[in-house]
């Protein structure tokens, strides 16, 4: 950053005016972080009037405090503080009621429309189709013109993709099924349906609503074909030639790096991926796996376009137009040099951000580049604590959700603490005038090498603790994998990548460097304990570790440092309260149309089925389960591991999540229904398998887990189970969970998997003789609520308090159905559906209270979820879409 002015800055260290006067101006920037952050807790709405009465209250406030010339040091700080607040929660909250007032309307959701738009992002190939970004101009309801949200999200599927037409993977497109190639730019009427975002809501995972909600689009769905009226292309040009040009530069780099048909295609796709999130910034293209390599060692943040390529291409454009200008002694006269590198840079920088989708980490970095060089081309010397919160509080009036991103704290507190922890130019050796050039330029090659090696251990020392809060994980690699990999994808694979643009063999060059370090990267990630999961921390102990971070990185004396350790104790031990001995607690995750429950007592973990398959490389069990048990303290080590998974049959719904959580939490025991060859399609075959029969008990640190279905009957002998093709719902695993007796009642749960009408009528059978064995306080929907499950003779056997039913929003199958909602209202039991109460949380020492996530953690951008009427139609791409779950993207 170039200085102009040479005008001594007030140091704030020495007191005095110089001090004071930076009082005023950083309590009201501090008071624009509070009054956005407290607007973004709201959990709904209020009226736009009274969000502009508080920003107009703010506004006349700060201006009136700005002109006060006596003011008193603290009530002057609190007001200005104040009126920043106020003005900030106004401005956040009217943007927040427009946003809002451009929703999907209930009325239409699932029912056929026709959309005019233009497609203005570069579409993403999928299994079986393309997905695109399509900002809607008109829209009609059975020919009358209806209000639609301005950005939509389809997906566009061939006509005999598997999904549709069970037309096997391997089996070609045929030439009617194909699909048009879809551009940036294009204009299309199109046949949809649409629903409303709706995503799963978990504890400690990602937020997908808050997250569209970011991303402005307010609706998504899928293109209708194979009736009238078919998709019409209106225009094929229509505007956003960058995002064309992103479509042709990333289409050119997979023909070249990864063509159809070549030796190792798989492996050279994974690599051509992660170059094209390198230059368009599409970071779905890289594999998942190589997510999971990246996420354990620390460098997830390199392979993809973030504040550091898009600073770093700032930094090199402006040296590189530096030394141009000062080429020509005219130009120097007419605009210094510095001046015209700086602006350069940043100008480079947009249209680098540009290319690269213009996505919001990068829109963010844009705009803190842009107020850094206005300051410095003002030629005020500001400390760097109040460039920093200026650069803060631009990006969060641009992006007030900003502050719930974790790239936004990770960013900023990254670039503070290099700013905190520097030393000065008076703690740099100088260089020796006596010294050769060769020796000269050795010694500051060291020195460069030992600045890089600190800003490094400072950065990992310092954001590691907010990783920890943010994400559960530390990598224990990620200081040496960084040290590799930042020089090397910097300095040498982005910029090979980048001029293959404009010289196409580069990219192969680039793909050359990029494997070595893709080996060295998959090594480390191999290694035993590379990356700690630890179990949530309470926010107290979370920010205590952030400030003991921070604290042992300042440039104080080590003695006084090392008071920043005990800071960090709390996180890195703390083990989540278990229940006591003879209780136990459930949490019904929400997963979908699906199902995954937790069962935990005082030292033992359950996992009764492993969520749904989503799609292709998309399941529970790496998006859901694996990050809330982990969450939990269960981390697949002896300290805090799965003792044992129940699968309780084959379908997908239940089972898609099983490799992953056996692979990655490492169960002790897994018991089930399923067969031999199902285990081995689902990759599991190799765990320590046990099959499921009526009449398996065990005890838990004194809570009773009891098997109930299947039985002999369905079996066939004990020793020999009758032959059947699959284990279906009429095999489900039934398991009965019962605490010991507190206040002279056992509280228990019944989870009866997807047992339907007969396999209930003999559960109740068998147990007429002994009806407290099927009693439960708490019960999962058989079935999630078909109308072929959920008879009247096993809720009276039953009796439960609580249903819960883990189901998807406005799923084909219509579960739960309107009929055992009916019934369960009859009989006086209360029914949570994961789709309005997400996660359910239930213990057994409070049978009575059922914790439902949504309403535990309520925000204004959270879909409301309406009940389905007899009349409306369901959210489905076909009558024959029998295996497809939509993915949340």
């Amino acid at each position: 950053m170039m200085e102009t002015s040479s005008a001594q800055p007030a140091d704030p260290r020495r007191g005095g005016p110089g001090r004071r006067c930076y009082w005023r101006p950083a309590a009201w920037l501090w008071g624009i972080l509070a009054g956005t952050a407290v607007q973004l807790q709201q959990a709904s709405l209020g009226l736009g009037w009274h969000y502009a009465a508080s920003a107009l209250l703010g506004a006349v406030a700060s201006l009136l405090l700005s002109r006060w010339r006596r003011p008193l040091p603290w009530p002057d700080r609190a007001l200005c503080c104040l009126a920043a607040a106020a003005l900030a929660f106004g401005l956040a909250g009217m943007r927040a009621v427009h946003q809002a007032h451009t929703q999907l309307q209930p009325l239409f959701e699932g029912v056929d429309l026709q959309l005019e738009g233009v497609i203005v992002a570069m579409p993403l190939p999928v299994s079986g189709g393309q997905r695109f970004r399509l900002k809607t101009e008109q829209a009609w309801l059975e020919g009358a013109a209806v209000a639609v949200p301005p950005l939509v999200d389809l997906s566009w599927y061939r006509a005999d993709h598997r999904a549709f037409a069970r037309v096997p993977m391997e089996q070609p497109a045929s030439a009617e099924g194909a699909l048009p190639l879809l551009q940036a730019g294009q204009r299309w009427r199109l046949p949809v349906r649409l629903r409303a975002p709706h995503g799963s809501l978990n504890p400690h995972g990602f937020d997908y609503e808050m997250w569209m909600w970011e991303q402005g689009v307010q609706a998504t769905g899928y293109v209708r074909h194979g009736q009238a009226p078919e998709p019409q292309l209106l225009a094929a040009r229509q505007g956003h030639a960058v995002e064309r040009l992103r479509q042709a530069v990333r289409d050119g780099m997979v023909q070249q790096l990864a063509p159809p048909g070549e030796p190792q295609a798989a492996e050279r796709a994974r690599i051509a991926g992660v170059l094209v999130a390198l230059v368009t910034g599409e970071q779905r293209a890289i594999d998942r796996e190589d997510w999971r390599v990246f996420r354990i060692t620390g460098v997830a943040h390199l392979m993809a376009i973030s504040g550091l390529h898009i600073t770093l291409f700032a930094w090199v454009s402006a040296a590189m137009i530096r030394i141009a200008w000062r080429r020509s002694p005219a130009l120097c006269l007419r605009l210094p040099a510095p001046h015209v590198a700086l602006w350069g840079g940043v100008l480079c920088a947009a249209l680098y951000a540009v290319f690269s989708g213009w996505g919001i980490p990068a829109q963010r970095t844009v705009l803190m580049l842009v107020v850094v060089a206005a300051l410095a081309s003002s030629g005020r010397q500001w400390p760097w604590y109040m460039r920093w919160l200026l650069a803060c509080v631009c990006v969060v009036l641009a992006q007030p959700m900003a502050l719930l991103q974790a790239g936004f704290w990770l960013s900023f507190l990254a670039v503070g603490i290099l700013f905190a922890s520097d030393r000065g130019p008076g703690n740099r050796a100088a260089a020796a005038p006596a010294l050769g050039a060769a020796q000269r330029g050795l010694r500051g090659a060291l020195a460069a090498t030992a600045q890089l090696l600190r800003e490094q251990w400072v950065v990992t020392l310092a954001i590691t603790p907010l990783s920890l809060l943010l994400f559960g994980q530390v990598s224990v690699v990620g200081f040496v994998a960084n040290l590799l990999a930042i020089p090397w994808v910097t300095w040498v694979v982005t910029p090979l990548a980048l001029l293959g643009a404009v010289l196409p063999p580069l990219w192969t060059a680039a793909a050359w460097a990029l494997q070595p370090l893709m080996l060295v990267l998959q090594w480390l990630a191999s290694w035993p304990h590379a990356a700690l999961w630890l179990a949530a921390a309470p926010g107290w102990a979370a920010l205590a570790a952030v400030l003991g971070g921070v604290w042992l990185v300042l440039p104080w004396p080590w003695r006084l440092r090392l008071l920043g350790l005990p800071c960090l104790l709390p996180a890195l031990f703390w083990q989540p309260l278990r229940p006591v001995h003879g209780q136990f607690e459930l949490w019904a995750l929400d997963v979908g149309q699906g199902q995954a429950v937790v069962v935990q007592t005082a030292r033992h973990s359950l996992l009764y089925d492993a969520g749904p398959l989503y799609g292709p490389g998309s399941n529970a069990g790496d998006r859901v389960v694996v990050p809330a048990m982990r969450a939990m303290g269960v981390r697949g080590l002896d300290s805090g591991r799965l003792d044992l998974l129940v699968l309780s049959h084959g379908h997908v719904d239940h089972t898609g999540g099983a490799e992953a959580v056996v692979e990655q939490l490492q169960p002790v025991g897994v018991l089930g229904s399923l067969l031999p060859h199902e285990r081995q399609r689902l990759g599991i075959a190799a765990a320590p398998w046990q099959d499921c029969a009526a009449g398996q008990t065990w005890t838990w640190d004194g809570v009773q887990f009891s098997v109930l279905f299947p039985g002999e009957q369905e079996l066939g002998a004990a020793d020999s189970p009758i032959s059947r093709p699959s284990s279906g719902n009429p095999m489900s695993c039934v398991l009965r969970i019962e605490a010991a007796a507190r206040g002279g009642h056992a509280a228990a749960a019944l989870l009866p998997g997807d047992i339907e009408r007969a396999q209930e009528a003999a559960l109740v059978q068998r147990h007429a003789d002994a009806p407290a064995a099927l009693r439960a306080d708490l019960m999962l929907a058989p079935h999630h609520g078909s109308n072929t499950s959920s008879t009247q003779p096993l809720l009276a056997a039953v009796r439960p308090r609580w249903v819960v039913a883990q189901t998807g929003y406005r799923n084909r199958f219509r579960h739960p159905a309107a009929a055992v909602r009916q019934r369960y209202q009859q009989m006086q039991i209360v029914l949570r559906n994961t789709v309005h109460c997400g996660a359910a949380y239930w213990r057994s020492d409070q049978p009575e209270t059922l914790v439902c996530e949504r309403q535990k953690r309520p925000r204004y951008w959270r879909h409301e979820a309406a009940e389905l009427g007899p009349t409306r139609r369901t959210l489905d791409i076909n009558k024959t879409n029998q295996p497809l779950i939509l993915d949340e993207g």
